[in-house]
């Protein structure tokens, strides 16, 4: 038995709800070890998981945003039940090595590397899987590499594919492609080590994003599964991400 460490982010939902769970816990102990509650929304979650990589504690979110895809949903009366018989679900991040001119930098993506063109101007790519060309030339405003995890975000909004978390796959999706106009992009798999070089980095600069990280002036990016990092989040019993993931490939949009 122990007590989580509970964290959130600073706007005043976030914070009214740390109020909550500080005094349930005041009193309460939990059966698992090594918990950290994470209230906040998606994004805030992603920046808590970044920055605890070299950790191996368990990640139970609360939802204070909008979706909160990566979160559950908070229940006063039954939240320390709720943990005690949640569930883990171990994902990997991809891994985005950014060269340009003045630097190589290296940031992690839990949803998806975006490369996206900086100009009124698209972007003119080449994608590489390993030693073999995906695609030689995509002219387009640019190209998104997504995990299983992240397919249902940016990804699904570009028309790329849903990915089950235990496929060990990843997705490149065009972000509206021009040349040739109607590539619909490809799944890989998760050992792939995809290379994306901007063809004409002078006069078509482009962007190179890790989920909310910005790299500006890409000339070349390397995109791969960085297995030896394992993020371990938790779910209520019955509200799993794998189950977020399959009502989104059946939800239906209202206008």
């Amino acid at each position: 038995m122990s007590k989580p460490v509970v964290i959130s982010d600073k706007n005043l939902k976030s914070l009214k709800i740390k109020n909550k769970v500080k005094k349930i816990f005041k009193k309460k102990e939990i059966k698992k070890n090594n918990i950290v509650i994470v209230i906040g929304g998606d994004g805030f979650m992603l920046q808590t998981l970044k920055k605890n990589k070299k950790t191996n504690k368990l990640f139970y979110g609360i939802n204070s945003g909008n979706y909160g895809f990566l979160m559950n949903k908070f229940s006063k009366n039954h939240l320390k039940k709720n943990i005690d018989n949640s569930n883990m679900i171990s994902i990997s991040p991809l891994e985005m090595t950014v060269f340009n001119k003045k630097k190589t930098r290296k940031c992690l993506a839990i949803n998806e590397v975006s490369i996206l063109r900086q100009s009124r101007q698209a972007a003119n790519l080449s994608i590489k899987n390993n030693s073999s060309f995906i695609m030689k030339k995509l002219v387009s405003d640019g190209v998104l590499v997504s995990t299983p995890a992240g397919s249902t975000a940016y990804n699904l909004s570009v028309h790329g594919p849903i990915l089950s978390l235990n496929s060990k796959k990843i997705s490149i999706a065009p972000i509206s492609a021009f040349r040739p106009r109607r590539w619909s992009g490809k799944i890989v798999s998760e050992k792939s080590k995809i290379t994306i070089t901007n063809l004409n980095s002078s006069k078509r600069p482009v962007s190179a994003v890790a989920d909310n990280v910005e790299i500006r002036n890409a000339k070349k990016i390397i995109i791969k599964v960085q297995n030896k990092i394992r993020f371990n989040l938790l779910y209520d019993k019955n509200s799993g991400l794998q189950k977020k993931i399959k009502l989104e490939q059946i939800r239906k949009e209202i206008f």
